[in-house]
């Protein structure tokens, strides 16, 4: 066993209910705190001087700074393999132009499925692995990735097989996601039913038999699959044991009413959910994630995360990092604008970086400091935890541990 301490600050969120509002005055904090990990896991969290003296005999980390402790963030929704870059899409917008303008020019998902057909797989885990590692540095010790920049059935597996060759090199734990319903590709002779016909017949067996992906993800909006087309194909993935997540009200309601209907992990976007939806999720256990980067990217309103918690939902937080809507890639400083317009608490706000999550990835091991749970987490050079929203993602973590080895 390994004592690793004293911490100003130790905050375990260990105390917060999964779902709905959150006051500051909820946070568990301990004060002079220790960790005591054993194999990776979580064995104790208490004051470090009755940890020390209950436990003399452990390998001792002495740390020598004002420093709070968290638990590891998790990023559940990215889409950092990929080739190229949109700038040229971004400079469009700032003149005015429309998502479906840029995409009628040339730009769009399109132009970036063109980009990353072109990368040998050899690239894209180099490309992917440099983004996973800063993501890392910031604090995200659990990082989700998704593939659908291919959009063939050839395409897509080389994507799923760089994300999983990342995986296995990767320092931080990383979890694929199949995409491959993003948007039926320009190049495909046929209807988007027939399209996602292709995906479940060609791809799903493959995924399974090679572990390639357990979660499968589709865009339900109107310029990408409709909410009947996403049903049929959500009822297959469902048959065949996935996991399921939605891009979900991003321009448009109704997916996630879909991802309720199906018991969906997550709902993801929710800029354009209404009361309905918001009802609906509050009474589900699927997890509401807001995903302020691609806000900001696009220049639009954010999810209506204050509703979210008021109603009872389970929020969590992700950055969307992708090419197109959300290139800046940078979660904590997203959370934290994020909190600033939707007027989330630190506790809220933190809770939806931590073990909500975590929910969404079904990761149920992870996310808070306390016996049992992986022993991930990152420390920040302060002595009062408030200044890390406070600071709006400039204050960085100055140590990371993943399974209690500082890395």
């Amino acid at each position: 066993m390994k004592l690793i301490g004293p911490f100003s600050q130790i905050i375990t969120l260990a105390s917060i209910s999964l779902k709905g509002a959150v006051k500051d005055e909820q946070l568990e904090i301990i004060e002079n705190g220790g960790i005591l990990v054993e194999e990776g896991i979580i064995k104790k969290v208490d004051n470090f001087n009755l940890l020390r003296k209950t436990f003399p005999d452990v390998e001792l980390e002495e740390i020598q700074r004002s420093q709070v402790l968290f638990p590891g963030f998790i990023d559940s929704h990215t889409h950092i393999c990929f080739g190229g870059n949109r700038s040229k899409d971004f400079a469009m917008r700032l003149n005015g132009k429309t998502y479906l303008e840029i995409a009628e020019s040339g730009g769009g998902i399109w132009s970036t499925v063109i980009n990353t057909r072109k990368e040998s797989r050899e690239d894209l885990v180099k490309s992917t692995l440099e983004k996973v590692h800063r993501s890392l540095k910031n604090g995200i010790t659990t990082i989700e990735i998704k593939s659908g920049y291919g959009l063939s059935v050839n395409d897509e597996l080389k994507i799923l097989e760089s994300i999983n060759e990342v995986r296995n090199q990767a320092k931080s734990d990383v979890l694929p996601t199949f995409l491959g319903a993003h948007m039926k590709p320009r190049d495909f002779d046929g209807s988007n039913p027939e399209y996602l016909e292709l995906l479940v017949n060609e791809v799903f067996p493959v995924l399974k038999e090679r572990n390639l992906a357990k979660r499968i993800d589709i865009f339900t909006e109107k310029s990408a699959f409709s909410v009947e087309d996403s049903r049929n194909y959500l009822q297959k993935a469902k048959e065949n044991g996935f996991d399921m997540t939605i891009h979900a009200d991003q321009f448009t309601p109704g997916g996630s009413l879909l991802a309720v209907e199906f018991g969906a992990m997550s709902a993801d976007h929710l800029e354009f959910s209404s009361d309905e939806e918001i009802r609906a999720l509050a009474n589900s256990s699927v997890v509401a994630t807001a995903l302020p980067g691609a806000s900001i990217g696009l220049g639009m309103q954010y999810a209506p995360a204050r509703r979210l918690l008021d109603a009872g939902a389970c929020l969590s937080i992700a950055s969307d990092w992708n090419p197109g809507s959300a290139p800046m890639g940078d979660l904590l400083t997203q959370a934290s604008i994020l909190a600033t317009f939707e007027k989330l608490s630190m506790a809220e706000t933190l809770s939806a970086l931590t073990f909500r999550a975590a929910k969404a990835l079904n990761l149920m091991d992870r996310g808070t400091l306390e016996p049992g749970k992986k022993a991930d987490f990152i420390s920040f050079p302060t002595g009062d935890f408030r200044d890390i929203i406070y600071y709006q993602g400039q204050m960085k973590p100055n140590v990371v541990w993943r399974n209690g080895v500082s890395i």
